[in-house]
């Protein structure tokens, strides 16, 4: 009987097979890495396996004036680093790099991420002053520097770096501060620092940017140096160390806040009130536009997650979302998703062809109940064919008098709920409000919630028994305010840091 031998060789041979086969993937793996893709074997964990640090490789032949690479350098030089803009901004960074390793915040043995880096100036001044483990991420590569990578999601798993850099303004032109933010804090380390490079002065950006971080981390330097090239020639260096999540808040936990000190300097800067009450208030008012100080006009509002505006008793699309707002209003080259909050059906049907416009068809209210919305005009005023009168609102069951006009029912919600819900503090808010005497109870609910710290700017016109247009020495019977108290709550507002300015 033959012995059976051949079912050995044939495992020997399928062991030998696959074992050659492993051999061959991790070659092409290394080969693509190293040689197509140009990065290094320490830097990413692109390969299956890392290179020692100080690995050299010598070319044989060449005596002591051998060539030697280094693993985590590019061999290959293209034409871009000999440019004088490369070489001057190599040398920028590593100035900066060394005065923040000399304060403590980064070190040689630092994993280092260079955050939307198109060119990899920085991570190469890292590499050149002895931070070997550095890579930079971009939108679009730039090897053997910089990886394809998103700002808003680094490729990077969580607490990866000791130190993350965000140079040439990168956070405040990035489409969404706040996530830039959050994928910083992410994958960086605990007790780990962040340096960014930013073009705020203002106190007002300045607070912008730390309230993005409040959440996660501690501004520990701040200063102020002069830029290599004419896109920043001042720039403005934060750093900020990681200390744990949620560690900021919005508001205190009876749910009132105190507007910021910061807020309340811009006040100071705002046109003054009108404090006489004007004869022709449908001529003063308007007249007072020209001399109004918008918030855009003082201060950078770049390091804001969204750009919001409110028109609280919108009317039509042309009333002032079309002829004041997106028209006159400086938006620094931001792009406003627009709340326009209308009672009045009149007026629906339009906003449904309007883009970048959300419609909330009820009535501004202190809370969620149903209101009585009475319509009716100025003695001697024409109702034009596109709407009617202002309507004013009150509650169903205090609506017992009979009223000279039209009357319907409609649904009212808690504004100031509804805005603590809609947006936040790292937003910036536009609100314009006409409400027809509604102001006298809006605002002070807004206080009340803390609401009021989630605006940034305020137009409000306020409604009082105003000389009429139509019948001279006479005061409009709508309204039981007088002028002094709509000054008072004007008034109130700036004290408090709300910048407000008058409307018509």
């Amino acid at each position: 009987m033959e012995p059976a031998a051949g079912k050995p060789g044939f495992l020997r041979n399928l062991l030998t097979r696959l074992l050659l086969f492993g051999l061959f993937v991790v070659l092409v793996r290394f080969t693509y890495v190293i040689t197509i893709a140009g990065e290094s074997c320490n830097v990413g964990n692109f390969c299956f396996f890392s290179l020692p640090e100080t690995l050299n490789v010598a070319i044989a032949g060449a005596g002591t004036g051998a060539l030697a690479a280094h693993s985590s350098v590019a061999v290959a030089t293209p034409e871009l680093y000999a440019s004088k803009d490369w070489i001057n901004g190599v040398r920028f960074y590593s100035s900066v790099f060394q005065d923040l390793i000399a304060a403590g915040y980064l070190s040689p043995e630092s994993k280092t991420l260079c955050v939307d880096t198109p060119t990899g100036r920085d991570v190469s001044a890292l590499r050149e002053i002895g931070v070997s483990d550095a890579v930079g991420i971009s939108k679009k590569a730039s090897k053997p520097l910089v990886k394809s990578g998103d700002s808003r999601r680094i490729p990077f798993g969580n607490n990866s770096f000791d130190f993350v850099f965000s140079g040439d303004g990168a956070l405040e032109k990035s489409p969404n501060p706040s996530l830039f933010a959050a994928e910083i804090a992410r994958t960086l380390k605990p007790e780990g620092f962040a340096a960014f490079h930013v073009k705020a002065k203002d106190t007002y950006s300045s607070n912008s940017f730390v309230d993005l971080f409040k959440f996660c981390c501690k501004v520990v330097k701040v200063n102020d140096i002069e830029g290599f090239d004419s896109s920043m020639p001042h720039i403005r260096e934060i750093v900020v160390k990681k200390e744990g999540y949620g560690i900021g808040g919005d508001s205190d936990s009876d749910g009132k806040c105190s507007v910021p000190g910061y807020k309340q300097e811009l006040v100071k800067n705002a046109e003054p009130l009108i404090e006489e009450e004007p004869l022709k208030p449908w001529i003063t008012l308007k007249r007072n536009v020209k001399n109004i100080k918008y918030l855009p006009s003082m201060v950078d509002i770049s390091f804001k997650n969204r750009y919001v505006y409110v028109d609280v008793g919108a009317r039509s699309y042309g009333s002032s979302i079309g002829s004041w707002f997106r028209k006159q209003y400086p938006k620094q080259n931001k792009t406003f998703h627009v709340y326009a909050i209308e009672a009045d059906k009149t007026f629906h049907q339009e906003y449904g062809l309007k883009k970048g416009i959300t419609l909330l068809p009820y009535a501004a209210w202190v809370r969620n109940e149903s209101l009585v919305f009475e319509i009716n005009n100025d003695p001697g005023e024409k109702v034009k064919a596109k709407g009617r009168g202002m309507g004013r609102i009150q509650p169903l069951q205090s609506a017992g008098e009979v009223v000279d006009g039209e009357v319907e029912k409609i649904q009212g919600f808690d504004f100031a709920d509804w805005l603590k819900n809609t947006v936040s503090k790292n937003d910036f808010v536009v609100m314009k409000m006409d409400v027809e005497g509604t102001e006298f109870d809006l605002i002070p609910r807004l206080f009340e919630t803390g609401a009021i710290c989630l605006v940034d700017e305020i137009f409000l016109e306020c409604h009082y028994n105003r000389w009429q247009r139509c019948c001279p020495g006479q005061r409009s019977p709508k309204y039981e305010k007088t002028y002094d108290q709509c000054l008072e709550l004007f008034t109130s507002l700036r004290q408090s840091g709300v910048l407000v300015h008058q409307w018509w």
